[in-house]
């Protein structure tokens, strides 16, 4: 059951501005419709689910899964699962991604450490300081702390 609005009683009432933002805001909000913004976060909540599901696979230099990854390869696996292609390295990652400052930052956003220009590992945020990523030879895919300052955000569009 929708509601109707008998525009020129509400004119009347708010005046023709707040009226007509009530009318835009209301079709842009219909059931079923989802923003740009949500569509993100779903991807990246299933991206980042994906990840975790690889708890404990090896890391491979080279490797995009199934079962044995490399930090982009993780990052790369656990977004096409979602539905999104990325590039396969980590700098071409964050130049694909659109660039969001630390307080923006989102469950699921991609976090890149780099060294002065140069992206050299990427990993999902977690929430709470941390992110799901493959490390290097010799470990496997986990939670760790985020553990450097020198690292930038993006958002897989």
């Amino acid at each position: 059951m929708s509601a109707q609005v008998h525009v020129p009683s509400l004119f009347a009432r708010v005046g023709t501005a707040s009226a007509l933002a009530l009318a835009v805001t209301s079709s842009m909000l219909a059931p079923g419709l989802v923003s740009d913004a949500e569509a993100a976060t779903a991807h990246s909540t299933k991206a980042l689910k994906v990840a975790a599901s690889k708890k404990g696979a090896p890391y491979k230099y080279g490797a995009a899964g199934p079962g044995r990854f490399d930090c982009s390869g993780l990052t790369l696996y656990s977004f096409k699962k979602a539905g999104k292609k990325l590039p396969r390295t980590a700098q071409q990652q964050y130049n694909k991604t659109r660039h969001i400052a630390k307080s923006q930052r989102k469950r699921g956003d991609l976090v890149f450490f780099h060294s002065g220009r140069s992206v050299y590992h990427v990993g999902i945020y977690a929430g709470a300081g941390k992110i799901w990523h493959s490390p290097k030879s010799g470990d496997v895919v986990r939670l760790a702390k985020i553990w450097s300052k020198s690292v930038w955000y993006g958002r897989v569009r």
